[in-house]
C-alpha cells in the first residue's frame, strides 16, 4: 500500500470510530425519561 492510501485510511478509521464514540457518549449522555399520562399532548 501507499503512504497515500495508509493515511486515507487512518483518517476514515478515525472519522468512523470517532462518530461511533460520540454516538455511544451521546446515548448515555441523555436522559431516558419515558413520558407519562402526565407529559402526554393530544392534537385537538
Amino acid at each position: 500500500m501507499t503512504t497515500t492510501a495508509i493515511v486515507m485510511m487512518v483518517i476514515s478509521m478515525l472519522v468512523l470510530w470517532g462518530g461511533l464514540g460520540l454516538a455511544i457518549l451521546n446515548i448515555s449522555r441523555s436522559d431516558r425519561h419515558e413520558p407519562g399520562p402526565a407529559d402526554a399532548h393530544r392534537d385537538l
